[in-house]
C-alpha cells in the first residue's frame, strides 16, 4: 500500500465512481472536432463539480490513442479534474488504447480493496471518429475478447460514441453494447448527459441499478 493512497483515501473515505475517457486524438480528428472535443471536456468538468457528492466520489482518468497511447490523466476525483487540451495526429490504435484503459482500471480497483474503499462498476467511455488502423490485427483482437469477458462479470460498462465518419458497423463488432452516434460535434450535450449520469450514479448504492438519461446527443 502506497503512503500517499492511505492518505488519500483516509481524507476521503467516500465509495468511488471510477470513470475512464478513452479518446481519439488520431489525425481525422485535426481542426473542429478536436476543438469541439476540448470544449466538452471543460463542459464535464463545471458540470461534475455543481453537484457535492458526485465531486467526492467520481474519479476521472483520461487515456488518448493516436499512434500511441497516452495515460494523460490518471484517476482524481472530480474536484480536481483539470480538462486537458488534446491535439490531433497519426493513426488509431484503439485496441491499445482498450487494453491500457482496463489495466488502468485494474489497477485503481486493486488501490481501493487495498485501502477499504467500496466502488460502483467502472465505465470506460470511448469516443472515436474511425476505426482501428496502424496497430497489429491481434491488438484490437485481445482488446474485444477482453472487453466482452470484462463486461460480462460486470468489472466494467465500457460505451462507445461514433463521430462524424467512425465505422459504426466496425465498432459495432468491437463494443458489446451498441454504439452511438454523436449527432454532428454536439459534444458539449455529450458531455453534460454523461455528467448528469455520472451524478446519478455516485448519489446511489454501490450496487443499485441506475436508469440514466436519455442520451438526446445521439443516435444508433
Amino acid at each position: 500500500m502506497r503512503l500517499e493512497d492511505a492518505v488519500e483515501f483516509a481524507e476521503n473515505p467516500e465509495p468511488r465512481c471510477p470513470c475512464i475517457l478513452l479518446l481519439d486524438t488520431s489525425g481525422s480528428m485535426s481542426g473542429l472536432p478536436i476543438e469541439a472535443l476540448n470544449e466538452g471536456l471543460e463542459t464535464f468538468r463545471d458540470e461534475l463539480n455543481q453537484d457535492d457528492l458526485a465531486r467526492k466520489r467520481v474519479e476521472v482518468a483520461v487515456v488518448s490513442f493516436d499512434s500511441k497511447v497516452k495515460v494523460v490523466l490518471d484517476f482524481v476525483t472530480a474536484d480536481r479534474f483539470e480538462a486537458p487540451v488534446l491535439t490531433a495526429q497519426g493513426l488509431t490504435s484503439m485496441g491499445t488504447g482498450l487494453q491500457k484503459a482496463l489495466e488502468l482500471l485494474d489497477e485503481r480497483k486493486r488501490q481501493y480493496r487495498d485501502n477499504g474503499i467500496t466502488y460502483y462498476r467502472p465505465w470506460i467511455f470511448t469516443i472515436t471518429d474511425g476505426e482501428p488502423q496502424g496497430e497489429p490485427k491481434r491488438a484490437i483482437e485481445e482488446a474485444i475478447a477482453r472487453l466482452r469477458d470484462d463486461e460480462a462479470n460486470k468489472r466494467v460498462a465500457c460505451f462507445a460514441v461514433g463521430v462524424e465518419n467512425a465505422n459504426m458497423e466496425r465498432l459495432g463488432e468491437i463494443f458489446p453494447r451498441t454504439p452511438l452516434k454523436l449527432k454532428g460535434l454536439d459534444f458539449r450535450e455529450l458531455f453534460v448527459w454523461l455528467s448528469a449520469s455520472m451524478q446519478r450514479v455516485s448519489n446511489s448504492q454501490p450496487d443499485d441499478q441506475v436508469p440514466l438519461p436519455p442520451p438526446g446527443w445521439g443516435e444508433v
